[in-house]
């Protein structure tokens, strides 16, 4: 036989304690509610101001011929907005997929538009090394997905 006492369920306790869990579930379900709805307007704002700055980009290169022959300047802006563009997609559908695709092309774009040291360079690499590492064999299968297009 058991040590413990046997302890009679009271019926009011038990009423309580689904009323808790229930007041418990809904409160979580509406604050997941409400950020997914906060993600998504900052989404849509953030879409808009990187249409406004490509816009901008575009109306630069056509207006000044003289934007076109800096390079730099204008690889710098139109990939700010390739990473905008990540982070997006990352707020709209967050999987370790695609969090690691932001960070991949982030950095990609730092190794691509600084001229740091070389070790710098080589941290860069590692770190692009270590994120496809990840990708390969901690993130499962089946949050990978193919997105090529094919063409006919």
């Amino acid at each position: 036989m058991s040590d413990y006492p046997k302890v009679e369920s009271d019926p009011r306790l038990e009423q309580k304690m689904k009323k808790a869990i229930h007041r418990d579930r809904w409160t979580d379900h509406f604050f997941r509610r409400v950020l997914h709805v906060i993600e998504r307007f900052i989404a849509v704002l953030t879409i808009l101001g990187l249409i406004s700055c490509l816009a901008a980009e575009v109306y630069e290169a056509l207006v000044n011929p003289e934007y076109l022959t800096d390079a730099g300047h204008m690889l710098h802006n139109l990939l700010t907005i390739v990473v905008g563009l990540e982070f997006v997609r990352m707020l709209i559908d967050t999987t370790p997929a695609n969090i690691l695709e932001v960070l991949t092309v982030a950095i990609t774009r730092h190794v691509i538009l600084s001229h740091d040291d070389p070790w710098s360079n080589v941290a860069c690499i590692a770190c692009i090394a270590g994120l496809f590492a990840i990708r390969r064999f901690l993130v499962p299968k089946s949050e990978l997905k193919e997105e090529m297009v094919e063409i006919e």
